[in-house]
């Protein structure tokens, strides 16, 4: 596990170079506030927009989350907490008025930053 990149993953890496080419300025792995010990992947302090790039299997992503046969019950046990703490945290960023836009490693680049620009674009246009 500890050789799992938890930064800078392709997905993450694609999609920002994606926003930056578009002009777009944010900040990485900024602590979620109150929260000790988690990141946000990409955020956009000024809209308050918090976006998370989730790993299929570390995330229980519906389509292809898989379960390990050799210790099945800590991995299941593992997993459930996972998606439990990504529950818990988007609904705290949520509740003091972010907005957190939620993606899987397996979405396309261009489209999950055309859906983060258009965000960013509605939200700074509103303030």
């Amino acid at each position: 596990m500890s050789r799992q990149n938890s930064r800078d993953t392709a997905i993450e890496v694609a999609v920002r170079r994606l926003l930056h080419a578009a002009g777009l300025r944010y900040r990485l792995n900024v602590p979620v506030p109150g929260m000790p010990r988690r990141t946000i992947d990409i955020v956009f302090t000024k809209a308050k927009i918090a976006i998370f790039m989730d790993g299929c299997f570390w995330h229980g992503c519906p389509q292809h989350a898989t379960q390990p046969k050799a210790n099945a019950e800590w991995w299941r046990a593992k997993l459930d907490k996972n998606m439990a703490r990504d529950r818990e945290t988007t609904e705290h960023l949520r509740a003091a008025g972010w907005t957190v836009l939620r993606y899987w490693e397996h979405e396309a680049p261009d489209a999950v930053a055309e859906d983060v620009r258009s965000a960013v674009l509605r939200l700074m246009t509103k303030k």
